[in-house]
């Protein structure tokens, strides 16, 4: 299934009613359905029905899918997004030793399964900079750090030995700081929170790649987590409440900053797997890696982003009315 973006952000539709909204995820219900069972002959199909009755798991599974392929759907026939290419590549910085993108929402980093994932930022790098690819390594580049397939922002490339070796010292020895923008649900009532509790796997069997806290009777192996937010702005995303915040993280779990926002009450807003797979309208997920300070002894890469969620992209349907703190040095400064 090829990722999806924003025809241009700010281009396209700037919101919808529900009433249209309805009508078109039902529509897209319907080519997901036709896009799951259409390869099915009658008679496959009626032992499919009967045996996922037999089988809560798999009807959930099942059930999950439709309403990501709907997700999908919504996003493409909908909202107007059209696929990723691999000359989709925004690069920040560029150096002897570090390459430093932007990566963009809804792409992973690298597969092995490119029939389902066509386009990754490996592919990207390879058709930007074949000179840069070492032959010797899967994906011909050296990744710092990873983003999840969702989260858009900062990506750290090394492009020797060296270099990597130097990144890899820098993040062990937690000397790396990595702050993160994000339009959570809900009006975030204190200006800052200090977010720490364990993190560890959702055992439930429908929840595979999860990630849970550790109050909770499936959570395996929990791991300590903490970060902390400050709130920006506070106002509504498509007539809800909703606030602007930046995120530090102070440790590296998989998922942190989503299951620590979704621990404390306020979901990331388009966080289908973390909204109970209920959060299917938002064009993306609206978490984005915004800074990196990556002090490694060959060279300093302090590089950031634009704010991709700005009250200025139409797409976004962000309307703030309190500003709390400005996006400068002197908040980073606070975290």
């Amino acid at each position: 299934m090829p990722a999806i973006s924003p025809a241009s952000y700010g281009q396209g539709p700037t919101c919808f009613d529900r009433i249209k909204m309805g009508f078109g995820i039902g529509f897209c219900v319907g080519l997901a359905s036709g896009a799951l069972f259409g390869g099915f002959s009658a008679l496959r199909y009626g032992e499919f029905v009967v045996n996922s009755k037999r089988d809560p798991i798999l009807m959930n599974q099942i059930h999950v899918k439709l309403k990501w392929l709907a997700s999908y759907c919504h996003k493409v026939y909908i909202m107007g997004c059209i696929p990723r290419s691999v000359e989709d590549l925004k690069v920040l910085h560029l150096s002897d030793n570090f390459l430093v993108v932007d990566k963009q929402c809804d792409l992973n980093i690298n597969t092995n399964t490119p029939d389902k994932y066509p386009v990754t930022v490996a592919d990207q790098l390879n058709h930007a900079f074949p000179h840069l690819a070492d032959p010797t390594i899967e994906f011909g580049f050296r990744f710092c750090h990873r983003l999840d397939y969702s989260t858009s922002g900062v990506l750290t490339i090394a492009l020797n030995k060296k270099a990597s070796k130097s990144a890899y010292i820098a993040f062990s020895q937690r000397k790396a700081q990595k702050y993160y923008l994000a339009l959570v649900y809900g009006h975030v009532q204190s200006d800052f929170l200090f977010m720490s509790k364990a993190i560890g796997a959702d055992s439930r069997p429908d929840f595979s790649h999860c990630m849970c806290t550790s109050d909770k009777d499936y959570c395996q192996r929990p791991k300590m987590a903490s970060s902390k937010l400050c709130v920006l702005q506070r106002g509504f995303y498509h007539g809800m409440p909703a606030t602007k915040v930046l995120m530090k993280l102070l440790s590296g779990r998989r998922h942190q900053l989503r299951v620590h926002c979704q621990d404390i009450g306020h979901t990331i807003i388009g966080d289908f797997t973390y909204s109970n797979r209920e959060d299917m309208y938002p064009y993306r997920m609206f978490l984005h890696a915004y800074r990196i300070v990556l002090p490694c002894d060959i060279e300093l890469i302090d590089v950031a982003t634009e704010d991709p969620f700005s009250e200025h992209v139409p797409i976004n349907e962000w309307k703030p009315t309190e500003t709390v703190h400005e996006l400068n040095e002197e908040t980073f400064s606070l975290l």
